[in-house]
């Protein structure tokens, strides 16, 4: 069996790695969501993000929980969502997510979507960990 940390460091395999490391996307919210709908949400939002960003969407990780916030001094509807990635985030993709992401939250939660702020990070490798160990 081959470890992990010796694969890492072979040149070609380092580009195959960061197309496969987990893009997160991670989103609060203050709608209330059945537990249904919320289902389907993180489901439209995974295939989202794996297809807008081209990864597999196997490695896809999605989280979503409601949240207190005020925006424009209002605590009306609202939503923040981070996103997160090993390579794969540009200005272009950034802005086709935040299109459809914006879109999705409006037509399945009622979010307007000028109040909705996301947040795109484009993690280096060695800053992200799975299965004990890191990516870079």
């Amino acid at each position: 069996m081959l470890c992990w940390g010796f694969l890492q460091e072979l040149e070609f395999v380092a580009p195959l790695l960061q197309t496969l490391t987990m893009p997160l996307l991670k989103l609060e919210t203050t709608v209330a969501v059945s537990e249904e709908k919320r289902k389907s949400l993180l489901a439209s939002l995974s295939k989202t993000v794996a297809e807008t960003i081209g990864k597999p969407e196997q490695y896809v990780m999605v989280a979503a929980s409601q949240a207190a916030m005020a925006m424009s001094g209002d605590p009306g509807e609202a939503a923040f969502v981070d996103v997160r990635s090993i390579g794969g985030l540009t200005g272009d993709v950034n802005r086709k997510l935040s299109q459809k992401v914006c879109k999705l939250l409006n037509d399945s939660l009622g979010v307007p979507q000028n109040r909705i702020y996301l947040n795109f990070t484009d993690v280096e490798a060695s800053n992200w960990g799975w299965n004990g160990s890191t990516f870079g």
